[in-house]
């Protein structure tokens, strides 16, 4: 595969991370993996900024690349607000943003965040996902995402992390498993670091 001059990067995740500093690591091995591979000119990335996974991909990537950000808002930024427990960090990668796109209206918060992950399914050349692997614990949940990406068959690269113990905000690890990495529709096999 040639050099590809821009390169769409959808970010998904969960909230709620343990052991940061290992899913770090994994989102860095990641990168280089997508670096090899696709070898962008111009790296584009579309995020919510969420909590967590989002805001921690997206500080990754803008610390490796020039990257254009554009922040996606699954309703007005004054009722997203108010989901996101960090807006000091939210707002200072808002800052950095090329620009932000407003999705439509949805009835309910549950089908704004499942038409969010459509949307980024949709306009991604490649999925960014730290993931535990499992089923969502809600609407519009990371492995939706992930279901969307693989049924277009689009590249993921899958950084493994474990979620939240259901009904709290108590963060889980998937011990020896948290921060590995995993790609899939990658189609250069050049790697660097665990795979």
């Amino acid at each position: 595969m040639g050099k590809q001059p821009v390169l769409i990067v959808g970010v998904t995740g969960h909230r709620f991370l343990a052991e940061v500093e290992k899913v770090s690591a994994g989102i860095d091995r990641a990168l280089v993996r997508i670096e090899a591979a696709f070898a962008p000119q111009q790296w584009t990335v579309l995020s919510a900024l969420a909590d967590g996974a989002d805001q921690l991909v997206t500080r990754r990537v803008l610390a490796r690349h020039p990257a254009r950000l554009f922040v996606l808002l699954p309703m007005p930024l004054d009722e997203y607000l108010r989901d996101i427990r960090s807006p000091g960090r939210f707002e200072d990668l808002l800052a950095q943003a090329a620009g932000t796109i407003a999705l439509p209206r949805a009835p309910t918060r549950d089908q704004a965040y499942a038409a969010l992950g459509r949307y980024i399914a949709e306009h991604c050349d490649l999925l960014l996902a730290v993931w535990d692997g499992r089923s969502a614990q809600g609407t519009g949940g990371t492995s939706e995402i992930v279901a969307h990406v693989r049924a277009a068959g689009k590249p993921l690269a899958w950084v493994h992390a474990g979620n939240r113990v259901p009904g709290t905000e108590e963060p889980t690890t998937l011990g020896t498993e948290q921060g590995q990495v995993t790609v899939e529709r990658f189609s250069v096999a050049r790697t660097s670091g665990e795979g």
